[in-house]
């Protein structure tokens, strides 16, 4: 199990620091959806985002007795490999 806080949060000593995170806003916000019965479709409503690019860090923690592994956030584009992967089973 990991703990991820933002960084300049402190947690007390049984946990080890095990990672940073940083997480970027993204370009547009879902405000809304809309659904059509007919079709079974789903659309996001969008707006723009005042705060896109805005940086927020995070420190990810374990228990010291769980420590040994460190943190890691996958790229957006090893995400979408795996999508597509299981698309094409």
């Amino acid at each position: 199990m990991t703990l991820i806080v933002p960084d300049s949060a402190t947690p007390d000593s049984r946990f080890a620091l095990v990672g940073y995170l940083t997480r970027t806003e993204a370009d547009n916000l879902v405000v809304g959806y809309s659904f059509d019965l007919r079709t079974n479709n789903i659309k996001a409503e969008m707006i723009p985002n005042p705060s896109a690019g805005t940086q927020h860090n995070f420190a990810a923690y374990r228990l010291k007795s769980q420590a040994q592994k460190p943190v890691t956030m996958l790229s957006r584009g090893s995400i979408l490999r795996t999508v597509d992967a299981m698309e094409e089973e």
